[in-house]
């Protein structure tokens, strides 16, 4: 989950407002009573909607960035100003909880409608960045099935990017060339006390799952930085109605156990699991479980997932109800 970025120049604002599709930015002052009352609510809405280069969300000191304010003619605090594409498109004076969350949730909406397929959908111009993968015909990316609204991911660090940043088929910006500019949001999950990630995935259909692809790209290390792991054991269970913790993980049958080593890992940090094709039959929904790393550090680091296999049914979302036992089980 992201935090809102802290304007420093206007050149950085105005930056954020051509490489993002909507800047929410937040109009405050130290001194001002009601920016303190309505900043926590203003942060949740930052940890639920954030996305890289789609929604961005701001805060922006009247009294230290004078120019920026003046600019748009702020005179009351707190203000709100949403932006969409560079233009203003809507503004909230005064700490109205009820009004900005409206207005800010409405907005994340149409940009989710209309972007090209949604989470993960398999026409995105930018899904190129994966290395080509040699399937049946009868099957294809069904990513953009995953129920978005119903993601669970435990012991995620909140300092990196939401649960849905995995479903997206942008390409990493680990993968970019150049120099990552500052402030640049971090498109990528990280276990947070430990290793372990807990990953509960519902989907709009019934899905055949054929197979499941992992990104992770963590850093190259620099002297004696500690960089994220990739994942090396991972769990998957199938048809759970809701996500598991940990402790239960470890007590109830497994659907399929992979452990990754460094050859399974291709040139875009994209591992391709397999899956025993038999068991993933009728699957409402997944868990994934990445028990630990390949190596010493305390924390995993996943950049993206992609889903293959065939759509079924469309599921009544909501209610997430337990299929019997799968085939050859």
């Amino acid at each position: 989950m992201s935090k809102p970025v802290v304007i420093s120049s206007p050149a950085q604002f105005s930056g954020l407002l051509k490489s993002s599709r909507i800047v929410v930015t937040d109009f405050y002052a130290d001194w001002c009573g009601p920016c303190k009352q309505i900043a926590p609510i203003y942060d949740q809405l930052c940890a639920q909607l954030s996305r890289p280069n789609q929604i961005t969300f701001v805060k922006v000191n009247v009294d230290t960035q004078k120019e920026i304010a003046a600019s748009y003619a702020v005179t009351a605090m707190p203000t709100f100003m949403i932006f969409n594409q560079g233009k203003v498109v809507e503004k909230v004076q005064g700490a109205d909880p009820r009004k900005l969350q409206a207005v800010v949730k409405k907005l994340a909406a149409e940009a989710d409608g209309s972007s090209s397929s949604g989470f993960g959908g398999s026409s995105s111009s930018s899904s190129g960045w994966r290395e080509p993968l040699t399937l049946a015909k009868d099957y294809s990316p069904v990513t953009d099935q995953v129920d978005v609204k119903g993601l669970e991911l435990l012991n995620a660090d909140s300092e990196f990017a939401g649960v849905r940043i995995l479903f997206e088929e942008s390409k990493p910006t680990a993968l970019q060339k150049g120099k990552a500019p500052i402030n640049q949001p971090k498109d990528w999950v990280e276990s947070d006390t430990d290793e372990q990630l807990m990953l509960f995935m519902p989907f709009q259909a019934t899905l055949k799952v054929h197979t499941i692809q992992i990104t992770s790209l963590p850093p190259v290390p620099e002297d004696d930085d500690e960089v994220p792991m990739r994942p090396k054991t991972i769990k998957i269970f199938t048809n759970r109605p809701h996500n598991l913790g940990f402790d239960e993980a470890e007590d109830i049958p497994v659907t399929q156990e992979f452990e990754l080593t460094e050859k399974d890992w291709d040139a875009t940090g994209t591992a391709t699991l397999s899956l025993r094709f038999v068991k993933f039959q009728n699957v409402t929904s997944l868990v994934l479980f990445v028990v630990d790393g390949d190596g010493e550090s305390e924390r995993t680091r996943i950049d993206r997932i992609r889903i293959i296999g065939q759509t079924g049914e469309k599921r009544e979302l909501g209610k997430l109800e337990k299929i019997g036992d799968e085939q050859g089980e």
